[in-house]
């Protein structure tokens, strides 16, 4: 057992021990990972050395006996630290495994501290790297299938008339769509030329029967003309 106080811990710091076995004459060591300045207990042959009197550690990577080592003297490096050992993330090793979830406050910055994006494809070509996707319009959907996500994105954010029909798989359109019989309006609504386009311009809906909530105003700016159920399916 080695002699000396050991370093008392806290509930949430942890402790590693180096173990080193000197050449003749040794008296800088390396300490694998480094340490706290003023949080290192260092053992030479299981006794506890004195701060300044029989070392000095003063750089949080070396450690310095006052006295020369001989061959095959036990040094040993106790190091207190915020970190466990199971899962330390070791700065500069080359493959390191992480158990559990790894939870990141903030970006996650690749070498060269630019942000980790994810690879965007089309049809199985590059299309770009983004941090965020936003798909505009309805009827998009998602499935998953093992590591990867297929989208099928329907309308475009306005083009295409009515929703598409899935076939069986759930992502493959068909050649049929649906467009709702009834829809409300649900908030108010001024079409003028910051929402409807700068010029003159028809706003129009396939949806036959249009009804505007209770309490709920929908405002027809200059230049605009409103035609609901563009379509006539209502004369079906």
């Amino acid at each position: 057992m080695a002699l000396g106080r050991p370093i008392q811990l806290t509930g949430n710091v942890a402790s590693k021990v180096i173990r080193v076995l000197a050449t003749e004459n040794q008296t800088v060591f390396t300490v694998n990972g480094g340490y706290r300045i003023n949080q290192l207990g260092v053992f030479r042959n299981g006794v506890r050395l004195s701060n300044n009197s029989d070392f000095t550690a003063l750089d949080g990577v070396t450690v310095t006996l006052i006295n020369p080592a001989t061959l095959g003297d036990e040094v040993l490096f106790q190091i207190q630290d915020d970190f466990k050992v199971a899962d330390a993330i070791v700065s500069a090793a080359s493959t390191q495994v992480i158990n559990g979830d790894l939870t990141v406050t903030g970006n996650l910055y690749a070498a060269g501290g630019s942000a980790l994006t994810v690879g965007i494809q089309s049809a199985g070509v590059q299309v770009g790297l983004a941090k965020t996707l936003n798909f505009i319009g309805v009827g998009n959907t998602f499935k998953q299938v093992g590591d990867r996500i297929d989208i099928a994105i329907t309308g475009g954010g306005g083009s295409g008339i009515g929703t598409a029909i899935k076939y069986s798989d759930d992502i493959t359109n068909s050649p049929f769509t649906y467009i709702d019989a009834f829809a409300t309006v649900t908030e108010d609504m001024i079409l003028d030329t910051t929402t409807a386009g700068l010029s003159s311009s028809y706003v129009v809906s396939v949806v036959p029967n249009i009804e505007v909530g209770a309490g709920v105003a929908v405002t027809v700016g200059t230049g605009k003309t409103m035609i609901i159920d563009v379509l006539e399916i209502g004369d079906l």
